[in-house]
């Protein structure tokens, strides 16, 4: 079957710069967290959490972020297989938020929990949306 690949808008290497810097972002977080002299910055109500957290939810988190930048930089290179990796970050995301809403129920911890899930979904959506318009292959 012969795909139609269109040129992509300008808008599309803007959103992706931007989505890989907010994944480039929780990869930052995600090393800091396991760095010792890093999470002593953390608040203590952070560092608690960060410490508690089981092996399995710092295996999502990693997922989620790592899956995230590898899914945005197959974006940025038009392939459309870098929606199975936003699905994967999608679901790292949703085990981390599941786990952090059980734990801790501090309004700011559920704000950038419940950003961070939307972001991903959004990611999912306008990754469907650029391969109809023909932008990736």
């Amino acid at each position: 079957m012969n795909e139609i690949h269109i040129k992509p808008h300008f808008s599309f290497w803007v959103i992706c710069i931007i989505a890989l810097i907010w994944n480039v972002m929780g990869c930052i977080n995600f090393i800091m967290q396991m760095i010792p002299n890093m999470l002593a910055d953390y608040p203590e109500s952070a560092q608690s959490l960060i410490t508690s957290r089981p092996l399995w939810v710092t295996i999502a988190f990693a997922i989620a972020v790592f899956g995230g930048v590898l899914a945005e930089a197959l974006l940025l290179l038009k392939k459309a297989t870098a929606y199975y990796l936003f699905v994967a970050s999608l679901l790292g995301v949703i085990v981390v938020n599941i786990h952090t809403f059980q734990v801790n129920g501090a309004i700011d911890i559920w704000i950038g929990s419940l950003m961070s899930l939307v972001i991903a979904v959004s990611l999912i959506w306008y990754t469907k949306l650029v391969k109809r318009k023909g932008w990736i292959n």
